[in-house]
Formats: C-alpha cells, structure tokens, sequence
C-alpha cells in the first residue's frame, strides 16, 4: 500500500503496536484523554519494518483496520450502521460503537499506519476533534522515522565494521628520501591501482584521487612532513569503471638524524559504507518532520536540518558553530540545560517538556541522546498540544466547580427541606459557605417585628470561631445604619465590602472594633435573603487576604442560597403563622370532657407536623340524660376544611342523638348513620361510642359494665388492675359510618374493676411510614405493658394514678417527636366508688 489509490489489504496486514515504548504510549493515552475517547489504539501496514521495543504480533481485526484504505481520515459516528465498520469483529462484539482514524503517512506518501480512538457508543466526531487526532498522528509518524533512522543507522555501522574486518586494511610506506612509495596488496585493490606497473611514485597516487580532494590531501600530506607529526586525511579515490570509492588514512612522519622526516608511514581503510550511511541519515534528517540538531562537547551546534532551522528561528550558517547558550541565553538555567548536562554527564538519555520565551514563546517536546558525537536533540513543536490539554485542564476545572456549586447548592435544599426547624437548617448554612467559600461567616435573621439578630457564625479555622461569635453578639448594636449590613437589608441587593477590616471597622463602636481587628476581613460581601418581596435577613461572608475576592460565579451561587434560604424562613414564617390558626380552630371544636365522681377523663389533641390543615379527629366525652358517662372518638376521612367541617357536623349529630335519645352505643350510631343520610352530610368516618353503666346488680360490688359499639374504629385497650392489656374488640368488624345507612349495628360490653384504664385513639397515634399498623398496635399494647404496674401501683397509692403522665408518656413515646397524621385520644380511669375522688384527678365537671 503505497497512497491513496492502494487497494485495500487484507484482514491481517495491520499489527497493533505495543504501548511498550514510551513516546508511542504516550501519544496513544494523550489521544484517549484530549478527545474524551474511551480507548485509543495504533497499528502498522504489513511490510512496514517493525522497530525494537515499538512493535509485536498482536493478531489481526483490531479496529484500526478500516481507514488503511487512504490517507484521508475517516470518521464514523456509527460504527454498526457504518458498511465500512459494521462487520469489523470489534464492533461485531459491541466494544466499538464509533470510531475515529487517521492514517501515518511517511514523507514519501506511503501510508504505514493508523492512530485511532473509539468509543462504546455512538458519538458524533467535532471538525476540533479530527484536527486533534491529524496532528498527534504527525507526532506518530515522526516518532516512527527517528526509530527506523536509528535502525538504519545501527545496521548501517554494523555492515561497515564487518567490510573493514573482512576487507582489511591497507598500508603504505614511503620513504621520502627516495621518492618511493611502497603499498600491500590490500592496499593495491583499495585505491583501485594494480601492482602490475606501479612504480612507487607520489604522482600515481594523486591520480586516483578525486580531483576535487586533491588540494586538501596534499595539504595533509604536506603539513605532516613539514611538521614531522600524524597525517590523516579522508578521501575518495576514482576507481577504473569510473565510481568512486572513500578511503580514510591515518600515518606518521619519521624524522631522520637531522630531525626533519624521512619516511611517511601509515594505513588506509575503506569507509564508503560508512559515507553512504551518513549520507542517507543526513538526507532523511534534512526531509523528516521533526527538528533535529547536534552539539559537540563544547555545546557548540555541529549539524541541524531544516525543520530545526525553521523552530529555532535561525539559519543553518547562523547555528553550525555557535554556542547554544549564547544564542539561546534564556536556555541557562532552564529545564533545557539541566537536562542537556544531566545527559552527557551520566550518558543516559533524558525526555521532557519546557517551555522557551519569546522570541521563541513556543513549548517542546525535546529527546536527547548522549554519544561519541556529542549530544543528539531531537524536539518537535507541541505548542498547539499544550494549548489543547491546558484548555481540557481548564475546562475540567470548571466543570469541578460547577459541579462543587451543585453540590453545595444541593447540600443546602438539602437541610432546608429535611426539618421542619427551618431556622435551624439556615444556621447550617453557614457551615457549608465556610470554608468551601469564605474565610468566616454570619448570619443574620429579622423576626416578624423586623428586629434583627444574628443566629449563627462559623469560622474556617476552630481557634477563632470564639472570636467570631463574641463579634456576632456585638456587631448589630455597635454597627452604623448607614453601614454595609444596613444597605444590603435596605436595598434588598448583594453590597461588597473592599479593604473590609478598615471599612467596617469605621461604622463600628466599641468593642465590636477590636475584636474586628483581630479577624483582620480583606473582603466581605453582604447578600440578602429574600422572599415575596420582603427581606427576611442577611448572609455576610468575608474572606481572608489569601481568598483574595469571589469570582462571578461564586456570587451568582451566593445570591441563590441566600434566596432559597430566604423563602425556606418566609415559608415556615407563614406555616406557622397558618399552623397556629389551623390548630386553634381544630381544639375550639373539641370540647372539654365531663368528668363525674369516681371517673377521671383526659383527652389529647396532637396536630400532624407536615400539614397546616384542620383534620378529621375528634373525641367527645358527655353525660346521657340518665347520668351515664359516653366517651366516644372518630375519624372522618381527609385532612382539609370540608373534613373539619364534616367531623364537627358528625360530632355534634352524634351528641345530640346520644343525650335526647338515652339509647345504646349501638342504638346512637345506627341514629348517627340514618342522621348523615338525611342530612347530606356526605362523608364516611369511622367512630367507637362507649357508655360507663352501673346496673343495681352491680352497684356495692365495685365494678361497672363497660357498653360500645365500633364503626370500623381501631379497637379501644383496657388496662387492667392487674397490669395486663386487653383489647376490646368485637364478635366481627362492622361498617364505617356514610356507607350503608339502615344497617344495624350491635352492642358489645365488659364488666370493669375499679382502677381499669380505657385508652381510645385514632390511627395517627400507631401509624408510622413504611410500618403496617398491626406492628404500631403491638407497640402500643406493650407500652401499656410496660408502663402498667407502674400505673396500678401508683392508682393504690394514697395520691391516686396520674392518668395525665401516663398519657404524655403514651404519646410521647409511640409518635417519637414526630406526628405524621393528626391524633386524639382519650383516657378514662376508674375511681373506687366507696372511696373519695382523688385529688390527682381534680375536681368533678358535670
């Protein structure tokens, strides 16, 4: 394959490259990286001359088999839905799903290979993207030169020591005195001269020299006699067919007893090999893309090809014999010179990036080889490359604080939606800017009356967040209201506060300005938090001498923490105010329980934390017409007005009924039922009635009979003397209240001994997220349990049960800190009737 018009080869002629060599690794892994590629790969055509230490038998299919078919790149999108890819075995597996592949052409337009990326998914290839991959194949191919150049040059040298050892050497000797010169016969087939008709003469040897070295060997020759010293000379003899032949000479003048010379002695060798080596690695130097030059021991330039030219931005005639610190001066005491010199003096080659100022302002990517030459330095020009990876650095780093922000950001909805004390939340807001964005921080606070307090601070480090809270206690008493602070709240914008130590410092008074002082702010920044139009406090950040100042963005983030954290305090603000409403009109639709002689009745009302809504409900304890004791609890459905004003209709229905009518628990719900029908009060609720009797049977042996009827309510407890928990359910569940009127309902009943306890509730006291409602009841009941003997003990104590502690403890415990729906419930206990009502139980209410 040789260009563009190459026909396609087959399945095997690409072999991978091992990452093996460090350049070629390189390259490959700054491919991946630059184009945000998930793998990267770098085959060779078949035939192209594999390099030692590049280049091993991989196998065949890789996926950089398809753009070998030209020189121009090719770029798939799709590798699937691509004829060119579809059935390459890599894609076939599904580990390519879009490709992108440039080919290496050499300088002679043949193609060796391909540098490709891949990705596992389709992707679409950016015009940035194919460029980027264009010039690090360049870099590839230079690569490739300077390793078969080396080869070349390796073998090259090798041939030529081998014809030097099989070839021999010639000598000569010539005795000056004489005129005569004497050669072997290897010297005879060098320069191309028979024995045959030599005559030993001078004149025979400077007639197989090329007329163009003629002048220089005299030269040699004669500066050697003259001087009675060594005589060397390289030289090319014209040979019989008419080609020529380099012969290197080395040789000493003997001086006779006069001291002048009488005999020239020496030997030749043939060093065309060697000629014709160094020719071919001058012409390839002169024609690869990469710069290249060569420095003896003095640091002088002794070669540099046209491209070092071009990046040195010097001429060859200007360069070869120069000093390169002279005409580099801001190469002293770079990395250039500490690299250069670490390499001839340990003899190990160095590879490394630097960067050289104008005139040059360029960076490179320099190799340097030290040997019996002086030093070799091979760099290219990767300018354009930094550019692209300090640009992929840049935006990485901005991507990280764009994501740092989001995190923030969500750290704070976070803590703001995650309790319901939202003051609290807004206290945490000053851990997280501190010190992710500032050196300290406050935060300030105005309640409904718009007084102004500061409600947290923290500081980055922890020796001075003492100071920073004495400042917090000090700083709005002793601020001017023309101050920074003051502006901020006023104007309802962010205010920043340059040279803010003395700034601050000169709208305090008092204390407040040492202490001040001591935290030495450089910038300071004010950002009001807002909502509905009213600004409901302030964030102050400040920042230190080395935090310097916040960037754009920063504060664009600040100001809508500030605002989040402003609507949070603006809507707890209104829930609460909501809350308090809601709840003062759910308690003034429950009255206070009776409470006859021997019974003690307590009631409790506990509102759902996440609602400002009135609910569903309710208790009610009355006395019949007959003086019979009617407790009941219910539960009308929904969590709105229309449930507060259906619960208060039913309540009201059902004490009506009870008090005119005398009847049963039974007899009042089915009245109740056939009420809300009439009525069109258009709910359900469930609901238990309960009535304390005391027949003449029972009167004088202390207990009384306990009637109820439940629709669909949860089961009241009993608590019995004995601290045992027993459930009152019925023979088999009947219906809720507004689903079947004109069904009759049935009464249930159990004898009581003095000292029982009967717990009714609604479902908010056992319920809980994620937990059926059988394991809430089973908590309940051993919680009675538990607290039982305590309870008995005390009810025969000379102070009587503390029914209201047993209660709250109840509560307390089964809604732990939490209520997620509405509660009620109501706690009957019974007194001996043969003993005066206790005075814990307060007095009777009728």
């Amino acid at each position: 394959m040789s260009g563009p018009g190459a026909s396609r080869p087959e399945a095997d002629a690409l072999t991978p490259v091992s990452v093996a060599d460090a350049a070629l690794g390189r390259l490959t892994g700054l491919a991946a990286r630059l184009l945000g590629a998930d793998a990267a790969h770098l085959a060779l055509v078949d035939g192209i001359a594999p390099v030692a230490g590049l280049t091993r038998r991989l196998g065949a299919d890789g996926p950089c088999l398809a753009t070998s078919t030209g020189t121009d790149p090719l770029v798939v999108p799709d590798a699937a839905a691509d004829p060119r890819t579809a059935t390459a075995p890599a894609v076939l597996d599904g580990g390519v799903g879009a490709y992108l592949g440039v080919p290496l052409v050499g300088r002679d337009g043949r193609v060796l290979g391909t540098l490709c990326v891949t990705d596992p998914a389709p992707r679409a290839w950016s015009a940035a993207d194919i460029a980027l991959l264009t010039d690090l194949a360049g870099a590839a191919v230079t690569e490739l030169e300077l390793a078969a150049l080396s080869l070349d040059y390796e073998a090259d040298r090798v041939r030529w020591q081998l014809a030097v050892t099989a070839g021999g050497v010639g000598s000569f000797d010539w005795d000056l005195v004489a005129d005569r010169n004497e050669w072997d016969d290897q010297l005879h087939e060098l320069l191309g001269v028979p024995r045959d008709g030599f005559s030993g003469s001078i004149d025979e040897f400077t007639a197989v020299l090329h007329p163009d070295d003629v002048a220089r060997v005299q030269q040699a020759i004669e500066r050697a006699i003259v001087t009675c010293s060594h005589y060397e000379a390289e030289y090319r003899v014209v040979l019989a067919d008419g080609g020529t032949r380099w012969i290197q000479a080395r040789g000493t003048a003997l001086a006779g007893e006069d001291g002048t010379a009488v005999r020239l002695i020496g030997a030749a060798y043939d060093t065309t090999a060697k000629r014709d080596a160094e020719g071919r690695i001058a012409r390839v130097l002169e024609t690869m893309s990469a710069a290249f030059f060569l420095l003896d021991e003095a640091w002088r330039f002794t070669y540099v090809n046209a491209e070092a030219e071009r990046l040195l931005g010097r001429t060859r005639e200007e360069l070869v014999g120069g000093d390169i610190w002279e005409l580099y001066p801001a190469a002293v005491g770079s990395d250039f010179e500490v690299h250069y010199r670490g390499a001839m003096a340990t003899g190990e080659p160095r590879a490394f990036e630097a960067y050289y100022p104008p005139p040059l302002d360029a960076w490179y990517e320099v190799r340097a080889w030290p040997g019996p030459d002086g030093l070799s330095v091979y760099f290219l020009d990767i300018t354009s490359r930094r550019t692209s990876q300090e640009e992929a650095a840049r935006a990485q780093r901005r991507l990280a604080a764009a994501s740092a922000r989001l995190e923030l950001i969500a750290a704070v909805s976070e803590d703001l939606s995650s309790t319901l004390d939202t003051e609290d939340a807004v206290r945490r807001l000053a851990r997280h800017l501190v010190p992710a964005l500032g050196t300290w921080c406050l935060i300030t606070m105005a309640d409904e009356h718009r007084q102004l307090r500061d409600i947290a601070s923290w500081h980055a480090d922890p020796d001075l967040r003492a100071t920073v809270a004495r400042y917090a206690d000090l700083r709005l008493t002793a601020l001017s209201p023309r101050s920074y602070l003051f502006q901020a709240l006023r104007t309802g914008q962010l205010v920043e506060v340059p040279d803010a130590t003395e700034t601050i410092v000169a709208a305090l008074s008092g204390e407040a300005r040492d202490v001040l002082r001591g935290l030495a702010p450089h910038m300071a920044y004010a950002i009001p938090m807002r909502a509905r139009g009213r600004t409901v406090g302030a964030i102050t950040l400040f920042l230190d001498t080395e935090r310097g100042t916040l960037p754009a963005d920063d504060l664009t983030m600040l100001v809508q923490l500030a605002d989040r954290a402003g609507v949070a305090l603006d809507n707890a603000r209104l829930y609460e105010e909501q809350r308090h409403i809601s709840e003062t009109l759910q308690r003034a639709l429950l009255s206070a329980p009776v409470e006859p002689d021997h019974v003690h009745v307590v009631v409790r009302y506990q509102p759902a934390d996440q609602a400002a809504e009135v609910g569903g409900d309710w208790y009610d304890a009355f006395l019949q017409r007959d003086g019979s004791t009617v407790l009941a609890i219910g539960d009308v459905m929904g969590h709105d007005t229309q449930a507060a004003a259906a619960m208060s209709q039913v309540r009201t229905l059902l004490r009506g009924i009870a008090y005119t009518s005398g009847g049963s628990p039974a007899e009042v719900l089915e009245s109740l039922d056939d009420a809300m029908r009439a009525l069109k009060v258009d709910t359900m609720a469930s609901a238990v009635v309960a009535r304390l009797e005391q027949e003449p049977d029972l009167q004088g042996s202390g207990v009384r009979r306990l009637r109820w009827s439940n629709a669909g309510h949860l089961a009241p407890l009993v608590l019995l003397p004995d601290g045992t928990v027993r459930e009152l359910s019925g023979v088999e569940p009947q219906m809720l209240l507004g689903v079947v009127p004109g069904r009759r309902r049935t009464d249930e009943h159990v004898v009581l001994e003095s000292g029982s306890t009967v717990l009714m509730f609604t479902d908010g006291l056992v319920e809980r997220r994620g937990e059926h409602v059988r394991d809430g009841l089973a908590r309940l009941r051993d919680l009675l349990a538990e607290l039982g003997p305590r309870a008995v003990s005390d009810a025969r104590s000379a102070d009587g049960l503390d029914l209201e502690a047993l209660v709250d403890e109840v509560v307390r415990r089964m809604l732990d800190g939490r209520a997620d729906d509405d509660v009620a419930v109501v706690a009957v206990h019974l007194y001996p009737q043969d003993a005066p009502r206790p005075v814990a139980a307060g007095p009777a209410h009728l």
